[in-house]
């Protein structure tokens, strides 16, 4: 009977099976796809270079016995290497190398239950969690979804749910910083963990992945280095703009992705741009990232925040008045870690000053933390101001009274907000009573439109535009 490559693979994989432990055996050599058989000479598809010495530096005496049970003393082993995988537009390149031992006479008395030595054996439960640099406290439940985070927690959703079976594989989720990318990345890691306790989950920052390999090379333990990430089954890396001109670590982590990917195991990075604009890092890697979906995280809008800091409340057993999770919401616009922060530093004050969360310890702490509240010019300045200049009260400007004198001063108070603070109209309106956007814009436009008809009036906001100037010296 005429024997083929596929029909001898297949009768190797059996030998080789009862020889070598199960999850070895899947990781070694299920990727393996035989290519042909020709005149005794059995070629066999590999994924990478590593996969193709890791073979033969550990399972060598197996391939050699396999072959010589199947082919016979004249059979020869060797190895399609993929280099390069390629894409939809460029063929995969790959290289032809021959097992390193096929010169040598096959040995009928080889050991046929050799004992290897495998460093890369699953850690049992308990040393995965400890592997899996994970945080706990970092899952879907807190990670508050709104229109600036919803396309990206969706992904983050779906990949947890079936890792390495979806479309978003590699899934890269960008960002500016405090926008809660390492939140997300987490979260999915212990979504998977969770639900598949022999799914081995890793997560790791791009310095730390860089300070393992260099430690690897100082201590000549590279493949010890490898074969550890090659064992995992889904890999988070934080932060890889960190691998920009690191040429040396960007190849480990090419081949390491490689294998992972082809593989079928779910890589989730995080960045905090896209790959587009990333610079430092080799076209190949780059072509890489953008092989399954890039899902971006923007500034939190402003009921997103009032539901960040409500969620907030809710799992620290703090009561904040409606008042103050107004205010801290339109006030804080800049990112998720920072409103955290802040409403961090009220809790504290408030505990250790034995006093009561309200507007005014807001306000306060607002001064000494965010740069724009309440700094040179802000928009309790400008409302003391103008109520001054006008001789009403700030209680006034905020009022529903609609008496000509009060209209006019609120809406000079309301232009000065918007020349001289980083407030959105929205903003302004609630710090006016919680007008609309359309009441500010209205102002505005009514407050120009008499500057240039009534010299007297244009004089008036000059001077508390001079104001408003000194203060900001």
């Amino acid at each position: 009977m005429v024997k083929d490559g596929v029909s001898v693979w297949e009768d190797c994989l059996k030998f080789i099976r009862g020889q070598v432990g199960d999850q070895s055996f899947k990781t070694w050599f299920e990727p393996i796809k035989p290519i042909n058989l020709d005149d005794q000479v059995l070629t066999i598809q590999v994924p990478s270079q590593f996969f193709y010495e890791y073979l033969e530096e550990h399972y060598v005496h197996v391939l050699r016995q396999v072959i010589y049970n199947e082919l016979g003393p004249a059979g020869r082993l060797e190895y399609s290497v993929i280099v390069d995988s390629g894409s939809t537009k460029n063929q995969p390149y790959v290289v032809t190398l021959p097992n390193q031992n096929h010169n040598k006479k096959w040995d009928r008395t080889a050991p046929t239950s050799p004992t290897i030595s495998n460093p890369f054996e699953m850690p049992s439960l308990e040393e995965e969690f400890r592997y899996s640099n994970l945080n706990p406290n970092y899952d879907f439940e807190n990670y508050i979804e709104g229109d600036c985070n919803r396309l990206a927690r969706s992904a983050g959703l779906a990949v947890a749910e079936k890792p390495g079976v979806t479309s978003f594989n590699p899934l890269m989720i960008y960002g500016g910083v405090g926008l809660g990318k390492t939140h997300l990345v987490q979260a999915i890691g212990n979504k998977v963990g969770g639900a598949d306790k022999k799914n081995f989950v890793l997560y790791v920052s791009s310095e730390k992945f860089t300070t393992q390999f260099t430690d690897a090379i100082k201590n000549n333990s590279i493949q010890s280095f490898t074969n550890f990430y090659l064992q995992v089954d889904t890999l988070l890396i934080d932060d890889v703009q960190f691998f920009a001109g690191k040429e040396k670590t960007q190849e480990m982590f090419f081949h390491i992705f490689n294998h992972l990917h082809q593989n079928g195991k779910q890589i989730v990075m995080s960045s905090d741009r896209p790959p587009r604009d990333l610079k430092g890092l080799q076209d190949r890697l780059l072509s890489r990232f953008k092989w399954g979906l890039t899902a971006d995280l923007q500034m939190p809008d402003f009921e997103t925040r009032m539901a960040i800091i409500l969620r907030k409340m809710q799992s620290d057993g703090i009561f904040i008045p409606d008042d103050v999770v107004e205010y801290l919401a339109y006030s804080v616009d800049t990112n998720v870690r920072e409103l955290e922060g802040v409403l961090i530093s009220i809790i504290a004050h408030a505990t250790l000053n034995k006093s009561e969360i309200n507007l005014e310890l807001a306000k306060q702490t607002l001064k000494n933390i965010v740069h724009d509240i309440e700094s040179e010019v802000g928009v309790d300045y400008i409302q003391k101001s103008v109520g001054e200049y006008f001789q009403i009260s700030v209680a006034d400007l905020k009022d529903k009274t609609r008496k000509k004198e009060i209209v006019i001063a609120r809406q000079v108070a309301m232009y000065l907000c918007k020349e001289y603070t980083n407030h959105s109209l929205k903003s302004i309106g609630y710090h006016f009573g919680g007008r609309d956007h359309s009441t500010v814009i209205h102002a505005v436009q009514s407050v120009s439109d008499m500057m240039d008809v009534d010299n007297s009036f244009g004089s008036q906001i000059n001077e508390l535009k001079k104001k408003m100037r000194m203060k900001s010296v």
